[in-house]
Order: C-alpha cells, then sequence, then structure tokens
C-alpha cells in the first residue's frame, strides 16, 4: 500500500500533474502500473481518510498548549522507532509542524499496513499530510528542503 501513495504522491501530486478525479480511472492506471486491486482500495482509503482528518472533530485536531509533551502507545512505539519519534519532536520544534499537524501524521502512520516505519518512509508520510492540510504550505516547503537537499559536504563556510 505504501508503495502506491508513494506512486501517487510522485507521478500526480508532486508533479503537479493534475489527480485524476475519477476512482475507477485511478484504479484502472495504479493496475495497469502493477499494482494489486486490494492494495489499490487500501492506499485510496488511506488518502480518503487523510483529507477527512480536516473536516473532522478528531479530539487532536483542536487547539493544544504548543508546550505539550506527546507520550507514545505501546503500538505507536512499535510502529516509530526512536529515531522517527525524535524526528517529529526535531519538526515540532523547529515548528515544521504543529501538535495537530502531528497528531495527523501519527494517525495516518498508525493506518498504513506496515508493521514498523523508516525515517526515510515516516518523511514521506509527513510531506503527504503537510501536502493535504490547507495553510501549510511554508511547513511543506521546508519539509521538502529536509527530504531533498543534498549536502554539499561542508560544514563550515
Amino acid at each position: 500500500m505504501f508503495d502506491i501513495l508513494m506512486y501517487l504522491f510522485e507521478n500526480y501530486v508532486h508533479s503537479e500533474i493534475e489527480l485524476l478525479v475519477d476512482e475507477d480511472e485511478l484504479t484502472k492506471e495504479l493496475t495497469r502500473a502493477g499494482f494489486h486491486q486490494v492494495d489499490i482500495i487500501k492506499a485510496l482509503a488511506w488518502l480518503e481518510h487523510l483529507a477527512d482528518l480536516q473536516e473532522s472533530d478528531q479530539p487532536y485536531l483542536c487547539n493544544h498548549a504548543q508546550h505539550s509533551f506527546r507520550i507514545y502507545t505501546k503500538q505507536e512505539m512499535a510502529k516509530l522507532d526512536v529515531q522517527c519519534r525524535g524526528f517529529l519532536l526535531f519538526l515540532e520544534q523547529i515548528q515544521v509542524l504543529s501538535v495537530e499537524t502531528r497528531e495527523m501524521v501519527i494517525d495516518r502512520v498508525m493506518d498504513l499496513d506496515e508493521p514498523a516505519l523508516v525515517l526515510e518512509d515516516l518523511k514521506w508520510v509527513i510531506l503527504m499530510v503537510l501536502f493535504n492540510v490547507p495553510g501549510n504550505e511554508s511547513a511543506y516547503e521546508q519539509m521538502e528542503d529536509l527530504i531533498f537537499e543534498q549536502p554539499d559536504g561542508r560544514l563550515h563556510s
């Protein structure tokens, strides 16, 4: 399922090609690309739930104190290792993620059918969430820079 999400993001969203609105056409295209029907349905449901998060009354999508501390459940810790959780905290500290977008990321991570996520995959989930939440254009651009920026090897100029 994660491969399909990456495929859609790279080929439609990230490349700024208009995403097909017809779910049947999109399913046919993904099938032609070699993805299995069951995985396609899961991926499309995942994306639909991401869109629904913006309009729902989820308890974590309200104003929280920006100085709160997140305690992860056992299931979340199993899926997000220390490196991933540290990266989420780092993104909050540099204000790429807010409390609300962090919770959206965790929600979407927990809905993936992967037993655990590596940091590189988490970065893509974060990018997808930020892209889909209005008003986070600057955070999206910062996250894009963190993913695609190639260090030149120099520590000091």
